[in-house]
C-alpha cells in the first residue's frame, strides 16, 4: 500500500505558513509551523534550498494558497499498527470542499493592494505585538488588501475579548458573574467579513461563529477556510473545538478537503482525539507514522503528541520516556509540560518532579503549564493550599486552562471543602463541557456531601464522555448502593467489569456483596468463585481470598450449592493458611467431611436398593415367562 512522503511542496508550503501566519499575528499557528519545518531533515531541507537556488525559472511570488499534494512513495512500508481502519476513514464525501486557488488575476490584485498597504501592515504588526491593539486597527483603517482587513478586523477583536475579559473579572466571586466572559464587539465583527471568500476572513468567521455557538456554521467555515489555505494550523484547532465526542470526529474527517493520508488530517485526528481524552491504540500508530524518516523524524510536536496519547492509554511509564527524550532534545521546551507533571505526580516521583518544578519556575514562571507544574509538586507534598496558589495563578494566566480548575478542585476535595472544589469543577464545566474529569470531580463533592442524587447526575455526564471508564462506572454503582438502589448499583458495576482487568477481583467482591445483600446467594457465590479462582492463578497468598473461599464452602454446603467437594477443596487450602478465617474453616471442613460421608453413604443405599430392584424385575420378568 503507497504512503504518503515530505516533499518540497511540503516544505514550502511550511515556509510560507511560517511567514503569513506571523504576518497576521497568529502566534502559535507560526510557532507550530516552523517548529514542524524544523523537524524535516536538514539535508532534505537543504537540497530543496539547494534545487530553488539553481533553477532558471522566476520565483513564484508568494501565495497564501498552496496544494495539498505531496509525494507518494509505492514501495516505502506503512507500519502495520498506523494503518487507519476503514471506520475512521470512511470514502471522501461528495460535498466535502476541494481545494481552491485564486485565480491568477485576483492574486496579482491582492498582491498590488498588500503592496501599497504594506509600511500600514508592518506598523500594524508591531503594534499588536506590543498588545496595542486599538492603534494597530487605527493605522490600517483605510488600508484595502485582505491581509490590512484581516489584522483591522483581527486587531478589534482581541482588544475587545481584553476588554470582556476585565469586566468579566471584574465581578469574580459575585453572583453577577456569568459562567463566561461577555464580547458584545462578536456580531459586528462578524458582519465585517460575512461575505468575504478569503481563507483567513473565513477562519475569522469561524472563530466569531463559535464564539456566537452557532457551531455548525463554524465547522462549515472553518473547512472552507482550509480549503483556501490548508497549512493555518489555527483553523484546525478551531475546528477541532467545534467537535463534541469522536462519534462528531468521525462523521467529518470525510468532509474534510484533504486524504486521510495526508499529515494534517492525522495530526487533526490525534490532536482533537487527544483533547477529547479519547485516543486508542490506533491514534499511536499514526504518531509513529509521522515521526517515520520520510514525514518529521525531529519533530517534538509530534512526540509531545505520542505522550499525551500514552498518557491518555494510562502506559505512564513510555509516556515518561516519551517526555524525557522531548526534554533531552530540548530542555527549555514548556508545552505540554503539565502532562509530564501529571505522570510523575502519579508515579509519585517526589525527586524529578521537584527538579522540574525549580528548573521551569525559574525559566518562565507567567506560563500557566509552568504554574500547573508546581501546583503538582506541592501537591504531592501535601501542601494542598500552596497548590491552590499555583493553580489559581495559572487560571488567572489563561482562564481556559482547563487542567488547573480540574486540578484546584482536586485540592479542595483533598482539604473536604466540597464547596470550592464544586466552584472550581463548574469553572471547568464553563470552559469545556467536554471533559470528563471536570463532570467526575463534581460527582465526587456532592458525593462527599452526601447528596447522591446531585452526584449521580454529574457520574452519568460523566460516562457519556467516557463510556467505558472503570472509575466512573464504579464511583457511579457506589452511589446507588448508597441511596439503596441495589440493582442499578449491580448493573453499574457489571458495566465497569466490561473494561477492568481480567485479574481484578473489588468489582467482584462489591457484586457478590451486593447480590448476598438482595439474597441471591448463587449468584454471590459465583462472583466470590471467581475471586478465588483469580487469586489462585496469579499464586496470591491465601489471605486474600480466605473470605471468598469461605463463602463459597458454605453456599455448597449451607444454602443449596451441593458441590461438597469443591467447598472441601476450598477449606482444605484455607485451614492449612494463616488467614483469619482458619477457625471459620476448620469447623466447616468438619460439617463438610460428616455431609460427604452421610452422601456418600446415601448413594450407596440408593445404588444397593437399585440393584436389588433390579434383580427384583428380573424374578418377576422371568416368572410371567414361565
Amino acid at each position: 500500500m503507497a504512503t504518503t512522503v515530505v516533499d518540497a511542496e511540503v516544505v514550502a508550503a511550511l515556509r510560507d505558513a511560517v511567514r503569513d501566519c506571523s504576518d497576521r499575528g497568529l502566534t502559535f499557528a507560526s510557532k507550530w509551523a516552523s517548529e514542524l519545518l524544523l523537524s524535516v531533515s536538514p539535508s532534505k531541507r537543504r537540497s530543496i534550498n539547494a534545487s530553488s537556488f539553481h533553477t532558471s525559472t522566476p520565483a513564484r511570488p508568494r501565495s497564501p494558497h498552496h496544494p495539498s499534494s505531496f509525494a507518494v512513495d509505492a514501495s516505502a512500508p506503512v507500519p502495520t499498527n498506523a494503518q487507519p481502519s476503514t471506520s475512521v476513514f470512511p470514502p471522501r464525501h461528495e460535498h466535502a470542499p476541494q481545494i481552491k486557488q485564486q485565480p491568477p488575476e485576483v492574486r496579482a490584485r491582492e498582491i498590488q493592494l498588500e503592496a501599497l498597504d504594506e509600511d500600514n501592515i508592518t506598523t500594524a504588526r508591531a503594534l499588536m505585538d506590543a498588545k496595542e491593539f486599538t492603534r494597530a486597527v487605527h493605522w490600517v483603517k483605510d488600508c484595502r488588501s485582505a491581509k490590512a482587513i484581516f489584522l483591522s478586523v483581527y486587531s478589534q477583536y482581541l482588544a475587545s475579548e481584553k476588554i470582556a475579559m476585565r469586566n468579566w473579572y471584574k465581578l469574580d466571586n459575585s453572583k453577577q458573574q456569568p459562567p463566561l466572559p461577555v464580547n458584545t464587539q462578536i456580531l459586528p465583527l462578524l458582519q465585517l467579513i460575512q461575505n468575504s471568500s478569503n481563507p483567513w476572513h473565513l477562519f475569522l468567521k469561524a472563530l466569531f461563529l463559535r464564539h456566537l455557538s452557532r457551531r455548525e456554521e463554524a465547522m462549515e467555515s472553518a473547512l472552507l477556510s482550509i480549503a483556501g489555505y490548508p497549512w493555518n494550523w489555527a483553523t484546525w484547532t478551531l475546528l477541532g473545538e467545534c467537535l463534541g465526542d469522536g462519534e462528531e470526529l468521525s462523521s467529518l474527517l470525510p468532509l474534510l478537503p484533504l486524504p486521510p493520508t495526508h499529515p494534517l488530517v492525522q495530526m487533526f485526528q490525534i490532536k482533537t482525539l487527544n483533547s477529547l481524552n479519547n485516543p486508542s491504540e490506533n491514534e499511536l500508530g499514526l504518531c509513529d507514522r509521522l515521526l517515520s524518516d520520510d514525514m518529521f523524524p525531529r519533530s517534538l510536536w509530534v512526540m509531545s503528541l505520542r505522550a499525551c496519547v500514552l498518557y491518555h492509554l494510562h502506559d505512564f511509564g513510555q509516556a515518561e520516556i516519551q517526555f524525557k527524550k522531548i526534554l533531552a532534545i530540548d530542555p527549555y521546551r514548556i508545552d505540554d509540560i503539565d502532562v509530564y507533571s501529571n505522570i510523575l505526580y502519579v508515579a509519585e516521583n517526589r525527586i524529578e518532579l521537584s527538579k522540574l518544578a525549580h528548573e521551569f519556575l525559574a525559566l518562565d514562571k507567567d506560563r500557566p503549564e509552568v504554574c500547573c507544574l508546581v501546583g503538582n509538586h506541592y501537591s504531592l507534598r501535601a501542601e494542598h493550599e500552596k497548590a491552590i496558589k499555583y493553580f489559581r495563578r495559572a487560571t488567572q494566566l489563561d482562564r481556559t486552562y482547563l487542567s488547573a480548575w480540574t486540578l484546584m478542585g482536586h485540592e479542595y476535595v483533598e482539604m473536604k471543602n466540597s464547596h470550592a472544589a464544586i466552584e472550581a469543577y463548574r469553572k471547568a464545566v464553563d470552559v469545556n463541557r467536554k471533559d470528563y474529569r471536570a463532570w467526575y470531580g463534581l460527582g465526587q463533592a456532592y458525593e462527599l456531601l452526601s447528596m447522591h442524587q446531585y452526584a449521580l447526575y454529574y457520574y452519568q455526564h460523566a460516562t457519556g464522555l467516557r463510556p467505558y471508564d472503570v472509575r466512573i462506572w464504579q464511583a457511579q454503582g457506589m452511589c446507588y448502593e448508597e441511596m439503596g438502589r441495589r440493582r442499578e448499583a449491580i448493573e453499574c458495576m457489571k458495566r465497569a467489569l466490561i473494561s477492568a482487568d481480567p485479574n481484578e477481583t473489588n468489582i467482584h467482591l462489591r457484586l457478590a456483596r451486593l447480590y448476598h445483600e438482595l439474597c441471591e446467594f448463587a449468584e454471590a457465590a459465583n462472583y466470590h468463585q471467581h475471586i478465588v479462582e483469580v487469586c489462585r492463578a496469579s499464586k496470591k497468598p491465601v489471605t486474600e481470598y480466605a473470605r471468598s473461599g469461605v463463602y463459597v464452602a458454605r453456599y455448597h454446603l449451607l444454602q443449596g450449592g451441593g458441590d461438597l467437594l469443591l467447598a472441601k477443596q476450598y477449606m482444605d487450602i484455607v485451614a492449612s493458611s494463616n488467614s483469619e478465617e482458619v477457625g471459620q474453616a476448620a469447623e466447616l471442613l468438619k460439617k463438610i467431611k460428616i455431609a460427604l460421608t452421610a452422601k456418600h453413604h446415601a448413594e450407596a443405599m440408593i445404588e444397593a436398593h437399585g440393584v436389588a430392584a433390579v434383580q427384583l424385575s428380573g424374578s418377576l420378568s422371568e416368572e410371567a415367562k414361565g
